[in-house]
């Protein structure tokens, strides 16, 4: 039972509980539209590299616009960034649901709607992760952070299996109506939580404000090597899942079941992430054992890279899942930490483009491989790029320690609040 109090801790706040159930509600809608929209654009084209183009694109305006989200994160009421986004979000999957619907839709019709999604989530984003840690005490904020992921990852669990009920009984536009429909839970939770976090006052340009945000960045011990490092896990560990009908259909030549099965085995092996870093109670060593995920990571995908058996490759994507989820967590946490409120949009709007820009870079990269050098060799390769960045931070650099040492991040909070 201690044990469980322990996980579960981030749970005792009212706000947090709220925003976590309405938050699963709409991230199980996003992957019951995900599941079919990936599908059906691979069997639209039948080239993987629309696949990849769907990914791109849908992270484009997340790569341009989320410094400036961040800035408006840190200026604006966060809590109403938030709504904007969510409302532009609800209208796309509504859109694509009628274009299904009406035996109108063609491939430029959701390259199209992914970018405006991306447009809203380049501000919602920042004001999310800036949010966050106001609905928590500083010292359960790391249990936050897991907490979310693990919502995040039941509702890849629950989602690809909805997903599939509803493709298979009801037809792809359900896929995106139930996605529209699931904003309402997030929209509903945001209205009801108290947001004590107060908008500053400020002349300072956009541009200035977001030179101020890198400036900390650059400044702060530890903080740098954790972009870098979000930024190539990404690039070389995030496209597995995005891939995975290529894999079904010319690999295993099997159907969506077997897709389906792929994808909750991923979220179950990040939920047991998730749980993991959620139990940890102290930050020493928090980055070295990031960095150890992330070589876990690159040897897991490489693995299921080249497997031939569907039971070896379930095995294989859990054991990613949950390298990919304590990686996360953990760098997310450390830099979460490290940062004060009154930087925390313009920061983390920083790291999350670093984060964010890795997924649709390797994704368009993986898309332009596949076709001339196979699947199989294209994702293996990206596994071993991700093994060598890991092996080049934990024996060549020997900064990792720096990373997780809870002693300094108090220290770098404390002067920059005198900043």
């Amino acid at each position: 039972m201690f044990f469980l109090k322990r996980v579960f801790r981030a749970f005792r706040y009212r706000d947090f509980r709220i925003m976590w159930l309405g938050a699963c509600v709409s991230t199980v809608g996003t992957f019951v539209q995900q599941f079919a929209q990936s599908w059906l654009v691979y069997d639209l084209t039948k080239n993987a590299f629309y696949l990849g183009l769907d990914l791109f694109l849908g992270q484009l305006p997340i790569m341009l616009f989320s410094l400036v989200g961040g800035v408006f994160a840190d200026r604006l009421d966060r809590r109403r960034m938030l709504l904007a986004s969510q409302y532009i979000q609800m209208a796309c999957a509504f859109v694509l649901a009628a274009l299904f619907a009406t035996h109108t839709v063609h491939v430029w019709h959701i390259l199209t709607l992914s970018s405006v999604v991306g447009i809203g989530q380049s501000f919602g984003g920042p004001a999310y992760s800036a949010l966050l840690p106001t609905l928590v005490g500083p010292e359960d904020l790391a249990n936050a952070i897991s907490m979310n992921s693990i919502q995040f990852n039941l509702a890849r669990i629950v989602g690809p299996t909805l997903g599939g009920l509803a493709y298979t009984v009801f037809g792809a536009a359900w896929c995106f109506a139930l996605n529209g429909i699931s904003f309402v839970a997030v929209i509903i939770s945001l209205i009801v939580i108290k947001v004590a976090f107060v908008a500053s006052k400020t002349n300072t340009s956009i541009v200035k404000s977001m030179k101020e945000g890198i400036r900390f960045i650059r400044d702060r011990e530890g903080l740098a090597p954790l972009v870098a490092l979000a930024f190539s896990s990404t690039l070389f560990g995030f496209s597995l899942t995005g891939f995975l009908p290529v894999i079904v259909q010319t690999v295993f030549h099997k159907g969506p079941g077997t897709y389906e099965l792929l994808l909750v085995s991923s979220a179950a092996g990040s939920i047991c992430g998730a749980l993991i870093v959620a139990s940890l109670e102290k930050l020493k060593g928090q980055g070295r054992l990031a960095v150890l995920a992330l070589f876990a990571l690159g040897v897991a995908t490489a693995s299921f890279a080249v497997s031939k058996w569907v039971v070896l490759s379930c095995f294989l994507i859990f054991l990613a899942g949950a390298a990919v989820m304590t990686s996360a967590a953990l760098m997310l946490s450390l830099v979460q930490l490290i940062v004060v409120d009154s930087m925390r949009g313009r920061v983390m709007s920083v790291y999350n483009l670093a984060f964010r820009a890795g997924i649709p870079l390797g994704a368009l990269i993986l898309g332009k491989l596949i076709p001339v050098l196979g699947v199989s060799t294209s994702l293996a390769g990206f596994g071993m790029c991700l093994v060598a960045v890991a092996a080049y931070v934990l024996f060549v650099m020997r900064r990792v320690p720096t990373f997780g040492r809870h002693d300094d991040f108090a220290g770098a909070n404390r002067q920059s609040e005198t900043v």
